[in-house]
């Protein structure tokens, strides 16, 4: 109606202008050819007037259908990407449902109408599609960084292209999906390495090492608590943790093996020392902590190394300590094997001298439990050996004792005022009477000790040895001494009774006197029986000389020949090679000196 009124109304426009102009031209007078080429124009400028109203319409009808065809083509690719497929269809058929007039084609301004919203729509869910997308990949990407090696996740994800061809729900879906399974293992990832991570600070605290530094070691991460970085949870993170708590879990097994050997000895050492409680209650900690499992050893510092040195210079301590004491006792029994071979004028044992078992005992390498066992040995075999030795012992110092007094005796002699009436002269008169019966027995006396030695020696098949010589050759020695300074004092008083002769034959001839003292003083100056204020005579043979033979002693006075044999005991302190044990060598020994011996008897 609207369209057919404004017809109407333009046609009865046209008509009143129409005849407006008729009239004009009736005034005017035109003639009918102007009036039909005026006509003629006017119908042709109205039919461009319309041919052009026609084109601009079909133009706005390609458009529309340009623009529908457009749309429509959206929204498939849309419905493609996005595979919203039943939206599309639910639209469309909203779209073909609409009643049309005269069953004619909906329009197209219809059509478009009803094509935007749903273009619009699916852009929309594009939009927000390609934000989910972005979205988990992005939390995808930081996961996979976070799990692998690399720690640039966050510029990953920043940069993510997401690929807007396929934005499907079931594409999503398995996005999200893979997201859940990286959320759970990175879960289960960081609860791992927070498990690692506590088990090493509990063993850095048991063992005592810095914690920090531990694990810096395997990432800054696990130390650092800011919010600007996660935890690492990388495989080489886990791989790192993984291998510091067996290394420290080896150190724990270490140190424990360690510390219960240490125990042990200064368990052993407490009881040894008999040491206090107030020493012994410092380790009653690590004492109660080392009979427990490693499982259960969880007290700070219990294993640090500090504890250790701690517990390794006690060690020490007692064990120097225990080195002092032992040296005192072995120093003790060492005193009374000396004293036991010092009363039997026997060498003691030179592999238990002071200075070789302080040694010893210093360096460790020893039982000390055998080195006292062969300590008491020794003091027991010496005791054997002085009771052996005890018979010739006692004639031994019966013989020093009448050499002594045969000495005495011999000062006594020379003394020009023994006969006074001086104090005490009675009794070095009683004294010289028994001196002079004690010398006549010396000869038997060495006679007897020299068969009783070769008795000791054929029943234990050794030498007897006095101060580390042979006393076998000390007696020969003596002996044949003693027969050369008898003959010199046999050759002596010849002499002196041949001087006597010739002294009367001289104041028969001349009748003059001579000096008798005189005499006798220049004939022992000749003969060198006695020197001016010093003893002289026979030195004591030397036993090791003497049991070599073809020494040629020298003349001796009784005098000097007694008095040193006395200082011989008395003072000689010569090792023996055999010692106080003898073997198979001490046998070959004996036999060739025994066999070397002038006026020796066999050995049978």
């Amino acid at each position: 109606m609207g369209v057919g009124g404004g017809l109407g109304m333009e046609a009865t426009n046209c008509g009143a202008l129409l005849r407006e102009l008729q009239q004009i031209w009736a005034e005017v007078g035109e003639s009918e050819g102007e009036k039909n080429k005026v006509l003629s124009e006017i119908e042709r400028e109205c039919l461009q007037v319309y041919r052009r109203k026609v084109d601009d319409a079909n133009r706005t009808r390609v458009q529309l259908h340009q623009s529908v065809a457009t749309k429509e083509a959206e929204v498939a690719s849309l419905v493609a990407t996005l595979g919203e497929h039943k939206l599309y269809l639910k639209s469309f058929l909203v779209l073909v449902s609409k009643p049309a007039k005269d069953k004619s084609v909906v329009p197209l301004k219809e059509q478009l109408a009803a094509v935007v919203p749903v273009l619009e729509n699916l852009k929309g869910k594009k939009e927000e599609r390609l934000k989910q997308f972005s979205d988990i990949q992005s939390q995808i990407e930081k996961i996979r960084s976070e799990l692998s090696e690399y720690s640039d996740g966050d510029d990953k994800a920043n940069s993510l292209i997401v690929d807007e061809n396929d934005l499907s729900t079931r594409k999503l879906n398995n996005y999200q999906a893979q997201l859940h399974a990286l959320q759970k293992e990175k879960s289960d990832r960081l609860h791992k390495v927070l498990e690692y991570v506590n088990e090493v600070h509990c063993l850095c605290g048991v063992l005592g090492i810095d914690f920090g530094k531990t694990v810096n070691g395997i990432h800054p991460s696990l130390h650092q608590n800011g919010l600007e970085q996660s935890t690492n949870i990388s495989n080489s993170t886990l791989e790192g943790l993984a291998n510091t708590i067996s290394n420290l879990k080896a150190e724990q097994r270490s140190r424990i093996d360690k510390m219960r050997e240490t125990m042990e000895s200064l368990c052993k050492l407490w009881k040894l020392m008999d040491s206090p409680q107030e020493e012994r209650r410092q380790f009653n900690r690590v004492l109660s902590v080392l009979i427990s499992s490693e499982e259960e050893i969880l007290s700070p510092g219990v294993l640090s190394q500090e504890t250790i040195e701690k517990m390794g210079a006690e060690v020490e301590r007692l064990t120097k300590l225990k080195a002092r004491r032992l040296k005192e006792i072995f120093m003790k029994k060492r005193s009374e094997l000396e004293e036991i071979c010092r009363s039997a004028h026997i060498e003691p044992d030179a592999s238990t001298a002071p200075e070789q078992t302080n040694e010893m005992i210093d360096s460790g390498m020893i039982d000390t439990s055998e080195l006292l066992a062969k300590l008491e040995s020794q003091i027991l075999k010496a005791k054997e050996e002085s009771l052996s030795r005890k018979d010739i012992m006692d004639r031994i110092n019966k013989w020093i004792s009448a050499c002594d007094e045969e000495a005495w005796l011999e000062e006594y002699n020379q003394d020009s005022k023994r006969y006074s009436a001086g104090r005490g002269a009675h009794i070095n008169l009683r004294r010289a009477e028994k001196a002079r019966i004690l010398v006549t027995k010396i000869p038997a006396m060495v006679d007897n000790l020299i068969n009783r030695t070769f008795a000791w020696e054929n029943a234990r098949n050794k030498p007897f040895l006095y101060d580390g010589g042979r006393l076998i050759s000390v007696l020969e020695e003596y002996r044949l001494n003693r027969e050369q300074k008898e003959e010199e004092k046999r050759r002596y008083r010849d002499q002196k009774k041949l001087e006597s002769i010739l002294l009367k034959e001289k104041e028969a001839i001349f009748g003059s006197k001579g000096s008798p003292k005189r005499a006798v003083s220049l004939n022992r100056r000749t003969n060198g029986y006695r020197s001016s204020g010093t003893t002289s005579g026979l030195m004591t043979p030397n036993p090791r000389r003497s049991s070599l033979g073809g020494a040629t002693p020298e003349l001796l006075t009784p005098r000097s020949c007694s008095g040193h044999y006395n200082r011989y005991f008395s003072d000689s302190r010569r090792l023996s090679a055999t010692q106080l044990n003898f073997g198979d060598d001490s046998l070959s020994t004996f036999t060739s000196i025994s066999g070397s011996e002038p006026e020796s008897p066999s050995l049978g």
